[in-house]
């Protein structure tokens, strides 16, 4: 769950000013959001208010200032005091530590993300827009509705075939069954 800054400067405060924990959020386990309190708190009194604000950009973390932590972690320090420390999620943290052990340095490595694509001359950039004209436009439209029909009309054969294929196997299994039940008939005569 996101908490915002407000809610979460209001739990701190109240925690560090009555000692007990602000009352338990709708949907959410009392015990994960105590300890979200503690590690508020103590990131609080550690680099003040603002750490409890949502950045609009993320940090990118070079490969060795990961591997500075992960060494404070492979140390003893625990990781929640080093992800507190740094002012982190103690999750990223622990995923940095899991790729170290799996790569080595490599893992920390920012690796790019998605799919390649499978036509090298087909580049985003080399697409260029334009604008359609009222007949192009009026096509675009039609074909998108038919082709919404056909999606529909996909999923409406296979529910039909679902439904045969289960009353199929409904009869096959009555089908045994009255054969069994005319076998021990039998034996019994």
């Amino acid at each position: 769950m996101r908490y915002s800054y407000e809610f979460k400067l209001e739990c701190v405060q109240f925690y560090k000013e009555t000692g007990t924990y602000p009352p338990t959020p709708e949907k959410v386990k009392q015990h994960s959001f105590r300890y979200k309190i503690r590690e508020w708190t103590r990131m609080y009194d550690k680099h003040g208010p603002n750490i409890l604000k949502h950045s609009n950009e993320n940090y990118k973390w070079t490969p060795d200032a990961k591997l500075v932590l992960i060494n404070q972690y492979l140390t003893g320090k625990s990781m929640t005091s080093v992800a507190i420390d740094e002012g982190i999620d103690k999750g990223l943290l622990y995923s940095w530590i899991r790729k170290y052990e799996e790569l080595g340095y490599n893992g920390l490595v920012e690796s790019k993300k998605g799919r390649k694509c499978k036509n090298p001359d087909m580049n985003k950039k080399t697409i260029v827009q334009r604008d359609l004209n009222e007949t192009e436009l009026e096509e675009l439209i039609r074909l998108r509705a038919e082709n919404e029909y056909i999606k529909a009309e996909i999923e409406v054969l296979k529910k039909s075939i679902a439904l045969r294929k289960e009353k199929e196997a409904a009869h096959l299994k009555a089908k045994k069954q009255r054969s069994s039940k005319n076998l021990e008939s039998k034996d019994t005569n």
